[in-house]
C-alpha cells in the first residue's frame, strides 16, 4: 500500500464556506407535496364511501385505493425525471433517480394489487369465478383491453429495472427498454376515465386531466424541445479526445455561448454524439474540469459499448448535449472543512469541484494499482496553487486496512468535514459506512452514483 500526499494550505480568497439555507430544505418540502397530493387523491374515495361491508366491498374497495393511487403515482414518477430544472438543481439528479427507482417499486405493488383486489370483488359481487370474471372485464369493459397491455409493458419495466437484471443489461438497452413505461401511462389512462368513477365529472376530473395534460407538456419542454433548442444556439461540437490512462479518455467540446449553460463544477451532462453507434443514446458524463466560457471537458472511462466507443470519436463530430444537471455541486455546501472522496472514474467530478469549492479541501483518490490512478499532476498543480492537500490511497483492501481506518489516518478530524464521494458502488456503500461510524452525520454526506 502507498500513500501519496500533496499538502500546500495557504490563505486565499477560497478561504471560508458561504453560508446557505439548510440543504435538505426543498427536498423535504418536494417529499410532503408528494404525499399530500396522495392524500388528496383519496378524497373522492372517502367522501363517496358511506360504509363498506363483506369480502366483495373491502375487496373493491382496496381495488378502488390502489387503482386511484397507482394512477396518481404514474405522472409523479414521469415528473421526477421530467428533468425540471428547480429538481435538478436543489434536490439532484441522482436522488431524483432512486425517488424514481423507489416509487416505481410501489407503482408495481399498487398496480398488481389493484388488479387483483377488483378482479376478487368483482367475481365474488357477480357470482362466478376469478378467471372468467378476468375475462369478462379485460375483453368487455371500456379501454380495458389497453390498459391490461400497459399493464403487462409496465411490469415488464419493472422486471428489467430489478438490480438482478440491470446488471446484465448494458445502459443503452436498459434506457430504450425503460421508454416502455411512457407507452403503459398513456395506454391505462383512457380506462381511468372511463372506469374510474372516483374522479367524477367535477374538479376531481379537471385536476386529474391538468396533472396528467401537464406532466405530458413539462415532459416534451424539458426533455425534447429545450435540448433541441440549445443544440441549434450552442452547436457543440468534439475539439479533441485525450488519453488519461488505460481505456480512459478525455473529451473536449467546444461550442458557441457556452458561458450561457450556467454550468458549475460536480454536475453532469447527457451527452449524444453524432456518430454511428452513439447518436441514439445520451448517456450522463461529469464534467472533469470547472466549466470554461470556450470548453467543456468530460473524462470517460470504458465501462460499455457506448464510452469505449467514445474513444473512437474524431475532431468535429456533432454533439448534442441536455444539462446540466446535478445537485453533487458547491451549492450544498455548509462547511468549511471539506473531504472530496473518489474511486475510477468517480473522480472526475471531484477533480472541478476540487478547484473550485472554497475552505479548506482534502482529496483522497482511492485506487487499487498506480496505472488506475487519474489526473495525478493536474491534482497536484491545483493543491499548490489553492493550498489543499491530495492522498492518493493505492492498494487492495489487505494492503490498505480498510478504508475506515485509512481515513481517519489521512484526515484525523474527519467528523468535522462535509463529504463528497463518487465512485463505485462497492467503495461508496463502504465509505459510507466508515464514515457514518467516524461521526459524519448523513446531511453532510453528498453521494452521485453511477448506478442506473
Amino acid at each position: 500500500m502507498s500513500t501519496v500526499t500533496q499538502d500546500r494550505r495557504t490563505s486565499g480568497p477560497q478561504a471560508a464556506a458561504p453560508r446557505r439555507a439548510p440543504a435538505q430544505l426543498v427536498p423535504a418540502a418536494a417529499l410532503a407535496l408528494i404525499a399530500a397530493g396522495a392524500l388528496a387523491v383519496l378524497l373522492p374515495w372517502w367522501r363517496d364511501t358511506a360504509m363498506i361491508s363483506g369480502a366483495a366491498g373491502w375487496l373493491t374497495g382496496a381495488g378502488r385505493i390502489t387503482g386511484l393511487l397507482a394512477g396518481y403515482a404514474a405522472p409523479v414518477l414521469l415528473l421526477l425525471m421530467a428533468r425540471i430544472p428547480p429538481l435538478e438543481r436543489e434536490v439532484g439528479a441522482d436522488r431524483l433517480a432512486r425517488w424514481h427507482a423507489y416509487g416505481g417499486r410501489w407503482l408495481v405493488g399498487l398496480v398488481t394489487a389493484h388488479v387483483l383486489t377488483i378482479i376478487w370483488g368483482y367475481a365474488l359481487t357477480d357470482g362466478q369465478g376469478v378467471l372468467a370474471e378476468g375475462v369478462q372485464i379485460v375483453f368487455h369493459f371500456p379501454d380495458m383491453l389497453k390498459a391490461a397491455v400497459g399493464m403487462l409493458l409496465l411490469l415488464g419495466t419493472g422486471a428489467v429495472s430489478a438490480r438482478a437484471a440491470r446488471r446484465r443489461l448494458s445502459y443503452e438497452t436498459w434506457y430504450h427498454l425503460h421508454l416502455a413505461t411512457y407507452l403503459a401511462v398513456a395506454l391505462a389512462f383512457g380506462h381511468q376515465l372511463s372506469t374510474g368513477s372516483d374522479l367524477g365529472d367535477g374538479p376531481g376530473l379537471a385536476l386529474w386531466y391538468l396533472l396528467y395534460g401537464g406532466t405530458a407538456l413539462l415532459i416534451a419542454w424539458f426533455r425534447l424541445a429545450v435540448p433541441a433548442l440549445r443544440d441549434r444556439r450552442h452547436r457543440l461540437r468534439v475539439a479533441e479526445v485525450r488519453q488519461e490512462a488505460p481505456g480512459v479518455v478525455s473529451v473536449y467540446v467546444t461550442g458557441e455561448r457556452l458561458d450561457e449553460l450556467r454550468a458549475q463544477a460536480g454536475q453532469f451532462f447527457r451527452l449524444q454524439f453524432q456518430a454511428p453507434g452513439l447518436r441514439w443514446a445520451a448517456n450522463p458524463y461529469s464534467l472533469s474540469a470547472p466549466p470554461h466560457p470556450r470548453f467543456l471537458r468530460f473524462t470517460v472511462k470504458a465501462l460499455g459499448g457506448h464510452s469505449a466507443a467514445v474513444a473512437r470519436l474524431r475532431p468535429g463530430t456533432r454533439v448534442r448535449a441536455e444539462g446540466p444537471y446535478g445537485a453533487f455541486t458547491g451549492r450544498v455546501q455548509r462547511k468549511r472543512k471539506v473531504l472530496l472522496l473518489g474511486a475510477g472514474v468517480g473522480i472526475t467530478p471531484l477533480r472541478a469541484l476540487f478547484e473550485t469549492l472554497p475552505g479548506e479541501v482534502t482529496l483522497v483518490q482511492r485506487a487499487r494499482r498506480t496505472q488506475d490512478l487519474l489526473f495525478v499532476q493536474e491534482l497536484a498543480a491545483v493543491a499548490e496553487r489553492r493550498g489543499a492537500r491530495v492522498h492518493h490511497l493505492v492498494g487492495s483492501r489487505e494492503q490498505v486496512g480498510g478504508l475506515g481506518a485509512a481515513l481517519a489516518r489521512l484526515v484525523p478530524d474527519l467528523a468535522r468535514h462535509e463529504v463528497y464521494l463518487c465512485g463505485p458502488e462497492a467503495m461508496t456503500t463502504e465509505a459510507v459506512r466508515a464514515l457514518r461510524a467516524a461521526g459524519v452525520p448523513r446531511s453532510r454526506l453528498h453521494h452521485e452514483s453511477f448506478a442506473f
